[in-house]
């Protein structure tokens, strides 16, 4: 049979319009059933707005902060503080229902001992004049012995500097690294940037300095908050006496040196003990439907003990704990298992850390993500994300839950603040997660005495918790795992 061509014209119309509605009907049915619906469930983003209100009208990790920081104090690894504190976490998961278990890790013991400095001659110096300096010891430090040392001080800027002395120049005398914490920065909100600039001299500094023979160094505190305030932290074991000077006397020290020779009787007798037997704090609340996937909540418990270790980490902690209480006072069952842990022995040498990847490397690939909050407890702006991009974009609808605190910022990057305890199973595949937050002060207190409990604002660490609690349960029931 033949077709008349005007037939055949009305025959193609017919045959393109259906073809329009077809491909109309298939976008509309793509659509239905993009990555977002199917992952985030009206039922999901309902329950999370729950979560989220409930965690802001709730005061339970404030008040574990306030225990913890008041009542049990500073909880340097290998201390009896740091015993009770692992000894809390864990009865308080249990009385939430939570299946806890101790996971041994050996950790360093270290103890601050005697610690004192002062100018004792110096271009212009009258006799008997003397300059307190306010310093504390570092943790790579060894002793002067109780007799102190004295020696003449010479102040570099950086490392070149001090490469371009010499070891004639060096030898014998004591260095200080006076690498100034960009101040502007952090008032920007970029201290975590700031930190990262500087923080070598502190870690590196004294190794540095010791193989060109130097007898001891100062490194200028990390922080901007200028009040006499030594910072505490890590530094490489160099074989010598290693402190952190205020940032004052930093200048004091750098002025006069200026001008000409200057004598220091430095005195440092920090000790390194045997290590201890200690323990992270795993908690489980079993998955309904994937128990053996896990979704990682976190913060270390162990602190140094200038001050009582609030915003470092005991805030991150308390946080962690509060996502297993708000869900199980609302009865609420994540899918899959959601994990607590307080990690043991973050701030010397990352043994807790390192023992979770060693004991659970087997399973790591069953780890969906993992989220520690470690950069303090001020208004949170988001999460800092190292995964791929597929799995960054699944997180999305998140940021619409999160828009009434203005948690919203979900930013990638290869360096996450805070991460340091879960960094390594990032290594190893899993998704990382950590908090951002307004950080514009965070470094004045950070590893020094004003690392208090009255520098946490209680309703900004309610704003923490409910960030977190959010970003756990959506990990813990979205419909697919986030993509490796």
């Amino acid at each position: 049979m033949k077709i008349r061509p005007r037939v055949i014209c009305i025959f193609c119309l017919v045959c393109f319009a259906a073809l329009v509605c077809a491909r109309a009907q298939r976008s509309i049915q793509a659509h239905s059933s993009s990555p977002d619906i199917e992952n985030f469930s009206p039922e999901l983003i309902r329950q999370l707005e729950v979560i989220k209100t409930a965690a802001l009208r709730d005061d339970y990790a404030y008040q574990r902060l306030a225990h913890m920081t008041e009542n049990i104090g500073p909880r340097p690894s290998g201390s009896p503080a740091a015993k009770a504190a692992v000894e809390y976490v864990a009865k308080e998961m249990r009385d939430l229902g939570l299946e806890v278990h101790l996971e041994e890790v050996k950790v360093p013991h270290w103890i601050r001992g005697l610690e004192s400095a002062e100018l004792v001659d110096g271009p212009g110096f009258v006799p008997g004049t003397r300059h307190k300096i306010i310093l504390t010891s570092l943790s790579g430090s060894t002793s002067t012995g109780p007799e102190g040392i004295t020696a003449e001080v010479v102040v570099v800027d950086n490392f070149d500097q001090l490469k371009s002395l010499g070891r004639d120049a060096v030898t014998g005398k004591i260095i200080l690294f006076n690498a100034k914490f960009d101040e502007q920065k952090a008032r920007a909100g970029l201290g975590f940037i700031a930190y990262r600039e500087v923080v070598g001299y502190r870690e590196t500094g004294p190794t540095q300095a010791a193989q060109v023979g130097a007898a001891a160094v100062l490194v200028r505190s990390i922080g901007n908050a200028n009040y006499r305030l030594a910072h505490a932290g890590f530094s490489e074991p160099a074989g010598i006496p290693a402190a952190s000077v205020c940032a004052e006397d930093a200048d004091l020290i750098s002025h006069l040196a200026e001008q000409g020779a200057l004598r220091i009787h430095l005195t440092l007798t920090p000790q390194r003990l045997p290590d201890e037997t200690s323990y992270n704090v795993i908690a489980d609340l079993k998955g309904s439907e994937h128990p053996e996937q896990i979704v990682i909540v976190s913060g270390h418990l162990d602190s140094w003990d200038l001050g009582t270790g609030a915003l470092d980490d005991g805030a991150g902690v308390v946080v962690a704990m509060e996502t297993a209480q708000v869900l199980q006072q609302l009865h609420l069952q994540p899918g899959r298992t959601l994990r607590v842990v307080t990690w043991m022995d973050e701030e010397i040498d990352d043994t807790g850390s390192q023992e979770y990847v060693k004991d659970h490397q087997g399973d790591l690939i069953h780890h969906i993500a993992a989220i520690e909050s470690d950069t303090g407890a001020a208004h949170p702006l988001g999460f800092a994300l190292r995964m791929n991009t597929s799995a960054a974009a699944a997180l999305k609808p998140i940021q619409s839950v999160l828009a009434s605190i203005g948690a919203t910022v979900f930013e990638q990057t290869s360096r996450v603040p805070g991460s340091t305890d879960i960094a390594p199973m990032a290594e190893r595949g899993v998704p990382i997660i950590g908090m951002l937050q307004d950080m514009r002060t965070y470094y004045g207190y950070h590893h020094s005495a004003a690392d208090t409990l009255d520098k946490v604002v209680p309703f900004e660490l309610r704003d923490n918790a409910a960030a977190i609690a959010v970003m756990a349960f959506a990990l813990t029931n979205m419909k697919n795992a986030l993509p490796r």
